[in-house]
């Protein structure tokens, strides 16, 4: 079914759907406004308009999602804002030329399905390992209460569509927050119209970004936000008929708009995807609403964006991320029965989930080894 006769959703599945991402974004944005200093407005309302535009476009829960590696690398060496804005473009120029040049195909008729699904459990493992590192334990005992309350809830209502999981495990955290850590009226008198700021990158932070963020991101957004998302599209909307190249326009294009909108880098994702449909999300709907929340957040109160952050426990966003990396993980019973796939998924995925580069050694590896099996080579040391 083309894009153009799919219809979009907004329903209460939908709405669940929107916070199957929830987890993961809002640290990765959180992060880098407050080490690089970034307009928390622009940061919004940019990354609100990319998913809205996503939405209607793909009319699939196809997210967008903060660069990994870059955000990371913002977060630990704070990176000066005129740099990420740089980056942005370049790496919106180099996927753009990727892509048009027809590198992208060809790395998709290379790479196998053994490759991609190995990115897609070592995502998993990672948005895991985070998951219940950082965000369970996050406020001690309270907090693994909540999280165990969280878990039971998402557990019992996974599959139910007439009451979405997340919708009921978003509701109490804001109750519990509300109750006891943030006034509503302190809340509310954060609101008041801003607007993004307009930025224009030079060419000095565009090359300097290149170099210091976009070279480290590429390999993991050629694995995850281009291949494991449309592997991950065909699996779960199996006539949706995505390709590389589609998603890598998209991909470059909103990468070529955000910084003009003093906005991060972002991308695809295929834990974003399996995220937004594992909690309900089936159309476009649930990308949208996502997005109309962060242009909500931006645009009246942006202002006290970081206090904002403080209403939601981490505890129980890192449950809604533990079930997005499960989601992710159990892609690989496609291929469990294959022992040479299975051996091939299962080292590319050890390799992107523990070393650094690890996306790019996986894929490199990966396909080298299924090349070698297809010619007969035993791969799984029997």
């Amino acid at each position: 079914m083309s894009g153009a006769a799919r219809s979009i959703r907004f329903d209460r599945n939908e709405l669940a759907g929107a916070f199957g991402d929830l987890g993961t974004d809002f640290p990765l944005i959180v992060g880098m406004i407050i080490a690089a200093r970034l307009d928390s407005t622009s940061v919004l309302v940019a990354y609100g308009l990319m998913q809205l535009l996503t939405g209607f476009l793909y009319r699939l829960p196809m997210p967008v999602q903060p660069l990994k590696a870059v955000a990371t690398l913002v977060i630990t060496q704070h990176i000066a804002a005129d740099v990420i804005y740089g980056s942005g473009l370049a790496i919106g120029i180099a996927m753009l030329a990727l892509t048009l040049l027809g590198g992208i195909t060809l790395i998709a008729r290379i790479v196998p399905k053994s490759v991609v699904r190995g990115i897609q459990v070592g995502l998993g493992i990672q948005l895991a390992s985070l998951a219940l590192r950082d965000y369970v334990g996050a406020d001690q005992a309270p907090g693994y209460v909540l999280a165990g309350i969280a878990f039971v809830i998402t557990l019992a209502l996974i599959r139910n569509r007439r009451v979405p999981a997340a919708l009921v495990v978003v509701a109490l955290g804001l109750a519990y927050a509300f109750a006891f850590k943030v006034s509503v009226f302190e809340f509310v008198k954060t609101a008041g119209l801003t607007l993004p700021r307009l930025h224009t990158p030079t060419l000095a932070d565009i090359a300097t970004g290149f170099v210091v963020l976009a070279l480290p991101q590429l390999p993991l957004s050629i694995g995850n936000s281009i291949l494991a998302t449309r592997q991950v599209a065909e699996d779960l909307f199996p006539g949706s008929r995505l390709s590389v190249k589609r998603i890598g326009i998209t991909y470059a294009a909103m990468n070529l708009v955000s910084p003009f909108l003093s906005g991060i880098p972002v991308c695809h994702g295929s834990g974003g995807f399996a995220g937004h449909y594992a909690f309900g999300g089936r159309t476009g709907g649930s990308v949208v609403l996502y997005g109309a929340l962060f242009m909500v957040l931006g645009l009246f109160f942006g202002s006290g964006f970081t206090d904002v952050v403080n209403v939601f426990p981490l505890p129980m966003l890192g449950v809604l991320l533990l079930f997005e990396a499960l989601a992710l993980i159990v892609l690989v019973r496609d291929i469990a029965a294959e022992r040479s796939e299975f051996f091939i998924a299962a080292l590319v995925a050890l390799c992107a989930a523990f070393l650094p580069y690890g996306y790019v050694a996986g894929l490199v590896i990966g396909t080298t080894l299924a090349h070698l099996a297809r010619r007969g080579f035993a791969v799984t040391g029997a």
